[in-house]
């Protein structure tokens, strides 16, 4: 599922920004200023007998504690589900299994604005969160638990429409996470991406205020 960023504060994009600039300037950043934003995703895929459903919804707030830098934290929940056909361990007869992901996150951002007081910026932004997942499936009494950190480095640009409300776009480049299952004896998974992959471009928008 591509994933597609939108506020997470839809509700107040009508708002009048409370720092509107004087001057014939539009948008930009400064010392002082807060922004939300933050990913709703959802997607579903069939084939055959195979369904996949996929929602996502990650918020995030962020603070300049200079002109040219940011700060913040984000929290996320991302939900996926899978229904296929198999044959029911109990009965011996078809029927449709479902198994089901959960992972819940929080986690810490900084960003660096090339240019923050102008309508056209570059930033890039270094984040960290913390990862919870639970896999469930039917006929299978326990469920498969992970914990896990997950590092990422992405460039973005953002453009500013109007005083209060950017237009943002990055991609992760540089990626690592580690993951291990939540029982004894359980040996952590580790992995390491760095490269331009077009499914990871992300389109979205900020509210400033």
């Amino acid at each position: 599922m591509k994933k597609l960023l939108f506020t997470a504060a839809i509700a107040v994009l009508g708002f009048t920004s409370v720092n509107a600039q004087e001057d014939t300037t539009v948008g930009g950043f400064a010392n002082g200023d807060v922004f939300i934003s933050g990913a709703v995703g959802f997607g579903s895929t069939t084939q055959g007998d195979s369904k996949d459903n996929q929602f996502e919804i990650s918020p995030k707030v962020g603070f300049f504690v200079s002109d040219n830098i940011a700060v913040g934290v984000s929290l996320g929940f991302e939900s996926f589900k899978n229904e296929n056909s198999g044959i029911n361990p109990v009965t011996f007869e078809e029927a449709t299994i479902e198994s089901k992901r959960t992972s819940l996150s929080a986690g810490v951002f900084g960003r660096y604005y090339a240019t923050p007081a102008s309508q056209f910026s570059f930033f890039g932004e270094l984040a960290a969160k913390f990862v919870a997942s639970k896999n469930e499936q039917d006929f299978v009494e326990e469920d498969q638990k992970f914990d896990g950190l997950d590092f990422e480095f992405a460039p973005g640009i953002s453009y500013f429409v109007s005083d209060s409300i950017t237009l943002e776009a990055s991609i992760g480049v540089l990626g690592y996470n580690t993951f291990k299952a939540d029982v004894d004896g359980a040996e952590a998974r580790n992995q390491f991406n760095i490269g331009l992959d077009l499914s990871d471009i992300n389109f979205g928008i900020a509210y400033k205020f």
